[in-house]
């Protein structure tokens, strides 16, 4: 039989002189009572210790903990065991994404953009696509495409001293690139020059490009994202749920600020004009 074991983050204080307080894996210090089971019991039984001691009123001390998620008695499983993620893009930011990905248990390959129609409709897998600079137009509409066969599709650019990621999409409706044009542009006043800019009508790239650091903190980014996919709750979270963050990244002194975006309804196309005749 597996032992219990305390939870990933979470520990058992004592200071002198007091009760043993637990600190949970979000900061919290919550006082024990252990009744008559001895402190030092109780540690040996959650930690690596030799303590074999055994008692009903200690097996029920456990079984609290664990019940609450205190303590677990199965091994951490990295949370993207059994997840393909496809990456694309520039290698400044898929190599350190790849790395993290694969640390967190996923398996990882490279993909091309002529692959991606093909990996439409296919679940537990995630499109990742990374670019060290302005968006094409319609480089990614095939992409966007990804949501909609429940594939989750996942993507950043950046634009001066910018990298922007965008909202994880992994079913119909969530956020795609295109909306997050639609939205950016109703946002601000300079929407004819800013679509001017994607359109590639601007003077050459001048950077900066993203140092090690920077790289690092973005595939960061992106992967607490892929994460939240795995868990299967893309739209919960302690602060804008993935599924409705835009991230914008300062390149300069590493700043991230995020933004909520939700989906643009799809319009009713206006009707045809008829035809008026003379009178």
């Amino acid at each position: 039989m597996n032992r219990s074991r305390l939870a990933p983050g979470a520990g058992i204080v004592t200071a002198p002189g007091d009760r043993p307080v637990l600190r949970t894996s979000e900061g919290e210090f919550l006082r024990i009572d252990t009744g008559h089971v001895g402190p030092g019991e109780l540690v040996d039984r959650l930690t690596e210790g030799e303590g074999q001691a055994s008692s009903s009123e200690l097996d029920r001390l456990i079984a609290a903990f664990e019940e609450a998620g205190h303590a677990v008695t199965e091994p951490r499983r990295p949370p993207l065991t059994g997840r393909t993620v496809h990456l694309l893009g520039d290698p400044v930011l898929t190599e350190p994404l790849a790395r993290f990905a694969a640390a967190e248990g996923a398996e990882v390959q490279s993909a091309s953009a002529d692959d991606v129609a093909g990996l439409a409709g296919r679940r537990d897998t995630a499109v990742v696509w990374c670019l060290d600079s302005p968006v094409p137009e319609g480089v990614w509409d095939e992409a966007d495409r990804l949501p909609a066969r429940h594939t989750a599709w996942l993507r950043c650019h950046r634009e001066g001293a910018h990298t922007w990621t965008e909202p994880l999409a992994s079913a119909p409706g969530d956020v795609t690139a295109a909306h997050v044009r639609l939205r950016r542009l109703a946002a601000t006043a300079a929407h004819r020059e800013l679509a001017a800019y994607w359109a590639g009508h601007r003077t050459p790239d001048t950077g900066p490009h993203p140092t090690e650091p920077a790289a690092a903190l973005i595939a960061a980014l992106l992967t607490a994202d892929l994460i939240a996919w795995a868990s299967g709750e893309p739209h919960r979270g302690p602060g804008l749920p993935a599924n409705r963050r835009l991230r914008r990244i300062d390149l300069r002194d590493l700043t991230v600020t995020e933004h909520p975006v939700l989906p643009v309804p799809q319009v009713a196309p206006l009707p045809a004009p008829t035809a008026r005749t003379a009178p």
